[in-house]
């Protein structure tokens, strides 16, 4: 199983946002299928009782991303789409998997899905993802980083 890597800022996988999900995955090689088992907490409640399906939308684009790995490239998000079968209860146990369907030049296509313990279908998403040079991004990402610790701009995060 892959550990969420300090020094990865990401929302969803990374261990080094404070705020973060810290989702962990294992890589099934042989059926090409990335796979997490979570118990999601009342942190992410939307409804009393029920995981928000923001929440949820980004269980999915964790787990298909990843599925990028296969082909190894690194991709991003392009596109995605989330099908609310049944609602995601608080506390239940959780399997999510991830693979993917198809490849058209730089467009990478996933799907994933979220079940209870019983095998329900809870959630279904889709995705297109792009592939990116890793390179290039980090300069692109550098230089940006770099021009907002020169503005004087409002801290815009969220605060609880």
């Amino acid at each position: 199983m892959s550990q969420p890597d300090p020094a990865n800022p990401c929302f969803g996988c990374g261990g080094g946002n404070a705020r973060g999900m810290r989702l962990a995955f294992e890589f099934d090689e042989a059926n090409q299928r990335v796979i997490g088992h979570f118990r999601l907490g009342p942190e992410y409640q939307g409804a009393s009782g029920f995981i928000h399906g923001g929440i949820i939308a980004t269980v999915l684009d964790e787990v298909m991303s990843k599925a990028s790995r296969f082909s190894n490239v690194r991709a991003v998000t392009a596109e995605l789409t989330v099908e609310y079968h049944r609602p995601v209860r608080v506390d239940e146990e959780l399997r999510v998997e991830g693979f993917a369907t198809r490849r058209n030049g730089r467009e990478l296509y996933h799907e994933g899905e979220i079940r209870n313990e019983a095998g329900i279908l809870l959630a279904r998403g889709r995705g297109r993802f792009v592939i990116i040079d890793p390179e290039r991004y980090n300069k692109k990402n550098q230089a940006s980083a770099d021009a907002s610790a020169r503005s004087p701009s409002a801290d815009t995060r969220a605060r609880s």
